[in-house]
């Protein structure tokens, strides 16, 4: 199997090089007037040779022609045009090494011959992208009017990792042929790898615009419209997951998508789709729970973040989810074990530990609730409900100077929006005001 290696390249060096690279045959003397009529082809065992080889080739009989093109190279090792059939012949056996090193010395002897290092690029595309890119780049440099050497050099460089380059060299194949299916859905392909959403998004469409049922093209711009948050994207989706239902990510992409829009059983239709032939992931374990959390299903929601604790058992976001879940549902000590999980694991999550303060104010340890959310103002400032809540606590401790100054910063950053805990803050803090002044 070629495995993609272009015959179109072999051809059109055997048309270009063939006359030059042949052993000429040694020239008759000067013929008589009778001879001149009746010209004759002056026989060369060379020659046939190649003749011989390319009749093998032909017929796709490679180890005959490897045979044959090593009699002619072990009698002429210096014709480029020998060095040329003999790698593909090698490559035609899946011989690779040997292939790239007569596609080397075939660059060598003529370092003209753009179809060589257009064959030894295509060679190495496959198994060492990174070295493909020198071969390639002089095959552009040598036919710049040809859009196929930079597609293919593009393609190279996009699996070596250097985007940027990539996209500029697919652009210079556009600009040369503006109508190529691969070349306009590469382009969209690493522009979206590029974070250029928007430019592959216009990719994309022209790339359908040439192939309309094509699928990775309507993938990648439903991707394209996704990363944007564009409406269009499920639309898109849809169409993409009728021609391939299978494939559970763009499905959770879709589920994604109707979990934004609040459309939540759509959303768990998509998602039941997606696991229906495939064992669900992370992230739509995480997803699902979303969900059934929006739908406040708590017990589900549990369910679904233990499940995912199995897959990744110190996620501290998970243990954060689960700990709210329970203290949602007044199970204190479930939620206490879940919190300080979060916070071994990861002591930045500020959700956990904010959630671990209300914890403790609710079970009434006051001293462990204050200690929490001295950790917490370190991370951030603290809003006018955390000053309330540390206002009752030092209330409860009987700690008066620091409760009423706590109900005080409640009040002065609150500024009326809650008229409840408003009017108990300054009914305390004029009860403690006198407390404070009669101790005096």
């Amino acid at each position: 199997m070629m495995r993609g290696i272009s015959i179109i390249a072999c051809v059109v060096a055997v048309v270009s090089i063939c006359r030059q690279a042949k052993v000429q045959a040694q020239q008759p003397r000067t013929p008589s007037s009778s001879s001149a009529r009746k010209p004759h082809k002056v026989a060369n065992p060379l020659n046939d040779l190649l003749d011989q080889a390319q009749a093998a080739m032909d017929r796709n009989d490679y180890r005959a022609a490897v045979e044959t093109l090593n009699k002619f190279v072990s009698e002429k090792p210096d014709v480029a045009y020998a060095h040329f059939q003999l790698a593909y012949a090698y490559t035609g056996l899946e011989r690779w090494r040997e292939a790239q090193a007569e596609y080397r010395r075939a660059t060598e002897l003529d370092p003209k011959l753009a179809p060589a290092y257009l064959n030894l690029g295509l060679l190495l595309l496959d198994r060492d992208s990174a070295v493909a890119v020198a071969p390639l780049r002089k095959a552009v440099e040598l036919l710049p009017a040809e859009s196929r050497p930079r597609f293919l050099l593009g393609l190279a460089l996009e699996r070596s990792g250097k985007m940027s380059e990539a996209a500029e060299t697919y652009q210079g194949a556009e600009r040369l042929n503006p109508r190529d299916f691969e070349v306009e859905f590469a382009l969209g392909r690493t522009l979206l790898r590029l974070d250029r959403a928007a430019e592959a998004e216009m990719k994309f469409r022209a790339a359908l615009d040439i192939k309309r049922d094509s699928a990775p093209a309507r993938l990648g711009l439903a991707n394209s419209l996704f990363v944007q948050h564009k409406p269009e994207a499920a639309g898109q989706f849809e169409s993409y997951l009728k021609q391939q239902p299978q494939d559970a990510e763009s499905r959770e992409r879709l589920a994604r998508i109707h979990y934004e829009r609040e459309e939540l059983p759509q959303a768990l239709a998509e998602l039941d789709r997606a696991e229906a032939n495939a064992q669900p992931t992370i992230d739509s374990l995480k997803l699902r729970a979303d969900i059934v959390i929006a739908q406040k299903k708590w017990d589900a929601a549990i369910g679904v973040l233990l499940k995912a604790l199995q897959l990744v058992p110190r996620d501290a976001g998970l243990h954060a989810g689960l700990g709210r879940i329970y203290l949602e549902k007044r199970d204190f000590t479930a939620a206490e074990k879940e919190l300080r999980a979060a916070l071994a694991t990861d002591s930045s999550q500020i959700n956990a530990l904010r959630d671990l303060g209300t914890l403790l104010y609710l079970q009434g340890n006051y001293a462990a609730a204050l200690e929490a959310l001295d950790l917490l103002a370190k991370r951030e400032t603290p809003l006018p409900g955390s000053w309330f809540v540390r206002a009752i606590c030092y209330d409860k401790l009987a700690r008066k100077k620091e409760a009423l100054e706590s109900y005080q910063k409640f009040i002065d950053l609150d500024e009326g929006r809650h008229d409840d805990q408003n009017f108990q803050a300054r009914q305390r803090i004029k009860l403690l005001a006198r407390e404070l002044q009669t101790k005096r």
